[in-house]
């Protein structure tokens, strides 16, 4: 189940992403620049042939190499043919491509990736793993201080891989409760949020996903604190978060999970049903 729509936005540089401070992915980057490098060198290229030959300048060249540049894949993998590398760079296609998403990100999708069972409660903006990519880059935008078309590509590439938790065999089983409002806020324009809305609805109609609506109308549930997330785990432990306890931060004690799983359990229960809400959605795009 894929997102669609939206090419890569004009004036990135698609070398790759800058390497954020602190990241712990920062020493593999530096070492596969220094691996480069090595291979440059043993086969005779100088740095501006290098850049010549992959469509770079000499300075991306540079950066790559002393580990401060997130190569993407397709150039480890171009820089392994080139400089008859043998495979040696193009085998760090695989870290490059989860090191070029942000580290949050990274450590969600991990999350995600594990979870047998996903509970998923959104009061503002569509969830994540239900945005198109148009619906997201529209969302990205809005943010403040704004992001720089660099970040906001690097960003916007980590949300969508996230979406990959949908073609795992078995599923996870989810289920969403998005606020009725999140279905009439026009993030981008109207046409991206008919799409929007479209695919959520083929998203509500897989076998392992029950998505619902919680009308506006329905003023007394616990879901007035923000966002809720639990993740189940097949060892029978689990993560959870809100936007209105434990600071925000994920949390995994069980005292602590089944607040959260009460406060879902009523909010499930107090929303439409899974047929009631995709009929809503229907008619929420009727009035577009």
């Amino acid at each position: 189940m894929r997102a669609g729509g939206g090419a890569m936005g004009e004036g990135v540089d698609e070398a790759g992403w800058d390497v954020e401070p602190g990241d712990e992915i920062e020493p593999v980057v530096q070492a596969v620049g220094r691996l480069l490098k090595v291979c440059r060198e043993a086969a005779g290229v100088s740095v501006p042939e290098l850049g010549e030959a992959m469509g770079y300048g000499e300075d991306m060249i540079r950066k790559i190499e002393r580990g401060a540049r997130i190569p993407r894949p397709e150039l480890l993998d171009r820089a392994d043919t080139f400089l008859k590398a043998q495979g040696h760079l193009r085998a760090f296609t695989e870290d490059m491509k989860k090191a070029r998403y942000p580290k949050k990100v990274r450590e969600l999708a991990e999350m995600e990736g594990r979870a047998v069972e996903m509970s998923l409660y959104s009061n503002h903006n569509i969830h994540g793993l239900l945005q198109t990519e148009e619906y997201a880059r529209a969302l990205l935008r809005t943010w403040r201080p704004a992001y720089s078309p660099d970040q906001l590509e690097r960003m916007l590439a980590g949300c969508m891989a996230r979406k990959s938790v949908f073609d795992r065999s078995p599923a996870p089983e989810f289920s969403f409760v998005q606020e009725e409002v999140t279905l009439r806020r026009p993030v981008g324009d109207t046409m991206v949020l008919r799409r929007q809305l479209e695919h959520m609805l083929e998203v509500a109609r897989l076998p392992f996903v029950e998505l619902q609506v919680m009308p506006t109308a329905r003023a007394n549930h616990p879901g007035t604190g923000g966002r809720i997330q639990v993740l189940k785990f097949a060892d029978g432990t689990g993560m959870g978060r809100t936007d209105g306890d434990f600071s925000g931060r994920p949390v995994s004690n069980p005292r602590q999970l089944r607040v959260l799983d009460l406060r879902y359990g009523i909010i499930r229960a107090q929303a439409l049903t899974p047929e009631e809400s995709l009929v809503f959605i229907e008619q929420a795009l009727g009035e577009l």
